[in-house]
C-alpha cells in the first residue's frame, strides 16, 4: 500500500531519478539540462529551512513520486503563497497516487501557513499535470503563451490556484 510521508536524505538518488527523467523527456519542467544529486539535495534543504512540506509517495519500498512547495516569490508581500511541485515515476501515471500525494501537499502547505497555492504548469499540452491539480481543487487563471522554449518548440505556461485555509477571506496571522 502507498505511503505518503516526509522525503529523507536517502531518497534523494530516487528523488533525481525521476525529476531527470522529466527534464530529459518531458515539458512538465522547462529545465534543459538535469541537476545533479547534490543539486537536488540543495534544493530539498532550501524548502526545509524554510519550513515547507518536502513529500515522497513511497510503495514496497520505492519512491513513486515526490512534491514539495515554495515561497511563489522571494518578497515578503508574498508571503502566503507557494509554487507547488509534483513528479511522478514513469508508468505510474493514472492510478490516484498523484492525486493522493498532492492532496496530501495542500494539507501540509496549509498546515505551513499557505494560503494561496499555485501551480505553474510547464506546457498546456500537459493534461496529466492539469488534471491532477484540477481535481484537488485547481483552477485554470491564465495562460502564457509561448514563453518557454525546449525540444524545438515553443511551449505554454499554464497557471492554476487554489486557496488554502481561510484563504483572502482574512488577513493572515
Amino acid at each position: 500500500m502507498p505511503l505518503i510521508r516526509p522525503s529523507r536524505q536517502e531518497d534523494m538518488a530516487a528523488i533525481t531519478a525521476i525529476y531527470q527523467h522529466h527534464v530529459l523527456t518531458g515539458t512538465g519542467t522547462f529545465e534543459i539540462d538535469p541537476p545533479s544529486e547534490a543539486d537536488m539535495t540543495a534544493r530539498r534543504a532550501d524548502v526545509l529551512s524554510k519550513g515547507l512540506p518536502y513529500l515522497v509517495l513511497e510503495d514496497a519500498g520505492q519512491v513513486l513520486g515526490f512534491a514539495y512547495c515554495n515561497w511563489f516569490k522571494p518578497r515578503p508581500a508574498y508571503r502566503y503563497s507557494a509554487e507547488d511541485s509534483i513528479y511522478m515515476a514513469a508508468g505510474v501515471q493514472q492510478k490516484g497516487l498523484g492525486k493522493a500525494l498532492l492532496s496530501e501537499l495542500c494539507a501540509q502547505a496549509e498546515r505551513a501557513g499557505v494560503r494561496k497555492f499555485l501551480a505553474v504548469i510547464g506546457d498546456s499540452a500537459n493534461a496529466g499535470s492539469v488534471g491532477v491539480h484540477r481535481s484537488v481543487g485547481f483552477t485554470h487563471v491564465g495562460t502564457l503563451k509561448s514563453c518557454g522554449w525546449k525540444f524545438d518548440r515553443w511551449l505554454d505556461v499554464v497557471m492554476m490556484e487554489r486557496p488554502l485555509g481561510k484563504g483572502d477571506s482574512t488577513a493572515p496571522q
